[in-house]
């Protein structure tokens, strides 16, 4: 489908044209259509990266610009076809006008360097992620790892005083996640949203700051990685798994999760696919809407200490405060012993506001 609906694309945009370019960009961004095969995601990057050529183009010509009405203004001179009126500045207003001029020319190049760099960072980041996936999927790769014992160093089971129990199994890592955990042993899983550009390994350390500028290499990076809630518990599962993540303009990260506020995107996409490196995951979303990093004294629903419930009562009162905010109904309910997975990102409408979508396992 994506092969026939890329041609059509191609038959009604011109891509050699930058107002079709930006057209077709925006109708791409704004999830109109499910590019989700291989195909489809190397032509959603292609226009992505027109997108880009145009905007850097359109950036140039105006910094261009700015130079030269500058030159041309600064005797402040107007000529006119009938009588020529000559305005005389006085020093000052000369100087103040050239200072201007240079200080808006300055401010326009460093905004052009500051997007130049970005946009290195989010290329950046897309490549590696594309690395770590070819590794995670590559069967070469996973047999080199097949058989082999890779429990982590927190792998015993105790009882509630903290004694050994006798006999506890331990966690075995899935085999198509023992290389990625070989590289780095934060990996905790993966997570993957059809329509979208999430498709990536998940961290957790005891740090929640850490991942919010590092990649999987711990090297720096804007983009971060996405990481699990430092509370949260996967071998022997918290009843919520909340991860984090940045709300990246280029689509990076969860740059993405925003086109849920669309309910048409949602009934395309009511899934999300996150496993563990112990076991895989099928989750069906349940609530959508948009919230806020509140004052330790504020009395208010905080989403992101929901990790666990003493009690079906305390459970039950979480839900009903995520089905008052949620931004529309899907249909879909939990139960007390369900376990859920809560995806929290960035949102733009006030300092501090997030963006959350919650789902409920399945499988």
């Amino acid at each position: 489908m994506d092969a026939k609906q890329i041609a059509k694309l191609k038959k009604e945009y011109n891509l050699q044209n930058d107002r079709d370019v930006m057209k077709l960009y925006e109708r791409l961004q704004s999830g109109e259509f499910d590019l989700s095969t291989p195909e489809g995601r190397a032509f959603d990057d292609e226009i992505y990266e027109k997108a880009m050529a145009v905007k850097r183009k359109q950036l140039t010509k105006e910094i261009e610009a700015a130079g030269k009405a500058g030159g041309e203004k600064s005797g402040r001179t107007k000529g006119r076809k009938a009588g020529k009126q000559v305005v005389v500045l006085t020093k000052k207003e000369f100087l103040v006008r050239r200072i201007l001029i240079w200080t808006l020319s300055i401010i326009m190049l460093g905004c052009f360097v500051v997007f130049a760099v970005y946009l290195a960072d989010a290329e950046k980041a897309k490549a590696l992620s594309e690395q770590i996936a070819r590794k995670k999927n590559n069967a070469d790769v996973q047999a080199m790892y097949a058989g082999k014992d890779m429990a982590p160093a927190q792998d015993v089971a105790v009882d509630d005083d903290g004694d050994v129990i006798t006999g506890s199994i331990k966690p075995q890592i899935l085999d198509v996640y023992k290389s990625l955990y070989a590289q780095n042993k934060n990996v905790i899983g993966w997570i993957a949203i059809e329509g979208t550009k999430i498709d990536y390994p998940v961290m957790q350390t005891s740090d929640n700051e850490y991942y919010l500028n590092h990649d999987i290499n711990q090297k720096e990076d804007k983009n971060g990685t996405l990481f699990m809630d430092c509370e949260c518990d996967v071998l022997r599962p918290s009843m919520n798994f909340i991860i984090y993540g940045h709300n990246m303009r280029s689509g990076n990260m969860f740059g993405s999760l925003s086109k849920y506020k669309d309910e048409s995107f949602y009934k395309k996409h009511p899934q999300v696919h996150f496993d563990t490196i112990y076991e895989t995951g099928l989750y069906d979303i349940m609530y959508v809407f948009n919230s806020k990093i509140y004052q330790k004294d504020e009395i208010a629903f905080k989403y992101y200490q929901f990790i666990d419930a003493a009690s079906k009562e305390e459970f039950d009162s979480n839900m009903r405060s995520m089905a008052e905010l949620s931004l529309y109904n899907t249909g879909v309910e939990a139960e007390y012993g369900d376990r859920l997975l809560t995806l929290s990102t960035c949102d733009y409408l006030e300092d501090g506001s997030r963006f959350v979508v919650v789902a409920k396992k399945v499988e």
